[in-house]
């Protein structure tokens, strides 16, 4: 048995309250009250793990009790004694006291201590949850710190040797040395781009929502931007099309992973020896939320690896191209939004991804 179990028992009748202590005092660390305001002060003070209340006191019922104390000390399990049949009183006291259990009166000493040690059980059960709820949220919020300023130390050193590798290959004129720093130059593009997939992973999958008004043509205008940049879209013909004629509220960051992952692997999983690479991008908004469709003539996928590219890790190409978070990342993200994607290709001639969100507008709006 668990030892050190504080119990608070209130009740009006002084001798019920000395019997209680004397019989169970080698067990528990028995508190006693007279009446209900002591009870609360009681409570308020010690650290009580189960309280047991009359229901029948002046002044101030069982039921009346617990709902007061629940907005005091919420944690100890409650225990209501009844000594009348009244299913109004019981009705109220699990309503509005969350009353673990009623006990009729005159109570037994077994069945007294049975309920104590089972609701102290509960009572340890509940606080343990608790503290390992609190450490995981700790530990949730100290990751996201982690990953974020580790991302921003990585990418300063790895921008700084993609940098001088730049300066370097224009003052050189021997071929092979040049190799060398093309090899540079892709080896920290790669890294780059797996670290913004990690940022990518953590928005999609680990932070909370942070609903706003969405603006498609300002997020495609600022995405594009940085795609051109980060790409070599020569040989691309890129179309986006944007019908936003009613407000989408939304989570902008989980949005942007999105598109930034389908638009990369539209531009990674393209046939090389394509005399024209096409992407489209198609973005429509309605009262109840937001279409994107993302289609291009790359290579497709095998109808076998279909069910498999939301999975993490999964690659549906044979090349060596992606790290298998892209699709897994954009589904997460899709999901905690609550909607739906869907993809339709074809291996060697095209992919169609197709996602729905539902608008996530503020009550008060």
């Amino acid at each position: 048995m668990r030892s050190n179990i504080n119990v608070l028992y209130i009740d009006d009748e002084d001798n019920n309250l000395k019997s209680f202590r004397a019989t169970l005092r080698r067990e528990f660390n028995v508190f006693t009250a007279l009446d209900g305001l002591e009870g609360l002060k009681i409570a308020g003070e010690k650290e009580i793990h189960v309280v047991i209340a009359d229901q029948r006191m002046p002044g101030m019922t069982g039921t009346e009790f617990f709902e007061k104390m629940v907005k005091i000390n919420p944690d100890p399990i409650r225990i209501l004694l009844t000594g009348y049949s009244d299913i109004s009183s019981v009705i109220d006291a699990i309503n509005k006291g969350e009353v673990y259990r009623f006990i009729d009166k005159p109570w037994n000493i077994e069945q007294i201590k049975n309920s104590i040690k089972n609701a102290a059980d509960l009572f340890f059960m509940r606080k343990e949850l608790k503290e390992k709820s609190e450490k995981l949220e700790k530990l949730h919020s100290e990751m996201n710190k982690f990953v974020y300023s580790l991302s921003h130390e990585l990418r300063g050193p790895l921008m700084s040797i993609s940098g001088v590798a730049k300066l370097a290959k224009m003052e050189l004129d021997n071929p092979k040395t040049l190799e060398y720093f093309d090899m540079i130059e892709s080896s920290t593009g790669k890294l780059d781009d797996y670290i913004f997939k990690m940022l990518d992973f953590y928005r999609s999958t680990k932070i909370d929502h942070k609903v706003s008004s969405i603006n498609f043509n300002e997020i495609m205008a600022q995405q594009m931007k940085a795609y051109r940049e980060k790409f070599d879209l020569e040989g691309f013909e890129i179309s986006v099309h944007i019908n936003q004629e009613h407000d989408f509220f939304s989570d902008d960051s989980k949005i942007r992973v999105i598109l930034n992952n389908l638009f990369s692997n539209s531009v990674q999983f393209q046939a090389k020896d394509r005399e024209v690479k096409i992407i489209k991008i198609d973005i429509e908004t309605s009262d109840e939320g937001a279409s994107i469709l993302i289609e291009d003539n790359g290579i497709g996928i095998d109808d076998k690896y279909i069910q498999d590219v939301f999975n993490l890790f999964t690659r549906a190409a044979q090349h060596n191209v992606g790290t298998g978070l892209g699709l897994y990342m954009v589904r997460e993200a899709v999901v905690q939004l609550g909607g739906q994607i869907n993809i339709d290709s074809k291996l060697g001639d095209s992919t169609k991804v197709s996602v729905t969100l539902p608008s996530m507008k503020p009550e008060n709006s």
